[in-house]
């Protein structure tokens, strides 16, 4: 089966939210670096890795968008690879259909977490990509027995990606909690790892196996400067342009985890841009890079269990459930792009995209909740 050809494009983008535009509200679609992206996103990360899951997450992502969301998130090691082999499978029946175009689609993925069902997955690692004759990755190449950022294993992850999602370019591939090498490296060494994977992405944009690449990570732009697994967002940013030198870098994304109880990255002051203290959010805008949230709903935690003075304050009653409530404030962070949400029954997402329609927060009612959440969760 020949792979989709094609990326995600500006006029492509532009044409999916003119075809949704008028079951949305005005602000429902947002732009970075010139593609048009709903601030809604589909997540593919929890289920088991089993023939069930994949006929769920599927039928999910077709739904999604035809629904609205045009954007579409994954990784290699989410559900063992069943994860991205599910996207492949929605995206070649959507694009077969006439639904979409391949240029109307957002396609993401991550490479850099072991994609192995073995409870042993260091074991499998070496036979993988130690053991070989030819290769230059060695067991010290290995954070946390479950972590990899070597340029010859990423450059693994990003073909067999492109092959499970059957595509021939993605449009933004990350390189999956790389900090997780800072539990076992200096920062000196860790960006000059860093600058040899983004020469690696750099390269990939040129062949077109990518469009865009990025970060994503768990605690990295959340954590203050003084923690050990914390990313210098900016000394990320510079080594990119260093990098591509005359051209335009294509480090262009972020993700990190950004929810009512996980605000950091937004509110906290972890990042130093021009001798300023900022947030993360902040400095990625700042710096031409465009703001993910992962773990947008705290994996429907929040479920009845937002105290009702927080969920009055939203104002508006067609927000119906705590979901809806914790996925809206999640979207209406100034400065992000989207918010990622798992879907996997019509349900929710019926519940999820339902709020599509509804204008985000507005910024002084998005602080006044902020206030009212930071309240609460310092008495619990």
């Amino acid at each position: 089966m020949s792979a989709i050809a094609g990326r995600a494009t500006a006029e492509g983008t532009q044409r999916y939210k003119q075809r949704h535009n008028q079951n949305c509200a005005a602000d429902y679609f947002r732009e970075a670096n010139s593609l048009v992206a709903s601030s809604i996103g589909i997540g593919t990360y929890l289920g088991e890795p089993d023939e069930c899951t994949d006929t769920l997450v599927t039928a999910a992502v077709i739904e999604s968008v035809q629904q609205g969301a045009n954007l579409i998130d994954s990784a290699i090691n989410y559900r063992y690879q069943h994860g991205e082999l599910s996207v492949g499978k929605a995206i070649r029946q959507l694009v077969a259909s006439g639904d979409v175009s391949r240029d109307e689609l957002i396609i993401c993925t991550k490479g850099g977490v072991l994609p192995c069902p073995n409870p042993n997955q260091a074991d499998w690692f070496y036979r993988q990509y130690v053991e070989p004759n030819n290769s230059t990755v060695s067991m010290d190449d290995l954070a946390e027995e479950r972590y990899c950022i070597h340029p010859e294993y990423i450059q693994d992850q990003l073909d067999r990606s492109l092959a499970n999602l059957g595509i021939q370019t993605i449009d933004v591939y990350y390189i999956h909690n790389p900090e997780k090498q800072l539990s076992k490296v200096e920062p000196d060494i860790f960006y000059n790892q860093l600058r040899t994977i983004f020469e690696v992405m750099e390269d990939a944009v040129l062949v077109g196996k990518i469009a865009n690449y990025g970060l994503a990570t768990w605690n990295a732009f959340r954590v203050p400067p003084t923690q050990s697994d914390r990313i210098d967002l900016s000394r990320a940013k510079s080594i990119a342009r260093e990098v591509a030198g005359n051209r335009e870098d294509r480090f262009r994304f972020i993700q990190f985890p950004l929810n009512m109880a996980m605000p950091e990255a937004l509110l906290s002051p972890t990042q130093t841009l021009e001798g300023e203290q900022i947030s993360t959010v902040e400095a990625a805008d700042r710096l031409g890079i465009a703001a993910i949230a992962s773990k947008s709903i705290c994996q429907a935690q929040v479920a009845g269990k937002i105290p009702e003075n927080i969920a009055s304050a939203f104002g508006d009653d067609r927000l119906q459930t705590d979901c809806q409530r914790a996925l809206q404030y999640t979207r209406s962070a100034p400065g992000l792009l989207s918010a990622l949400v798992g879907m996997k029954t019509p349900k929710h997402i019926r519940e999820n995209l339902a709020i599509a329609a509804i204008p985000q927060l507005e910024k002084a009612n998005f602080h006044k909740l902020t206030h009212l959440i930071a309240k609460e969760l310092k008495r619990n």
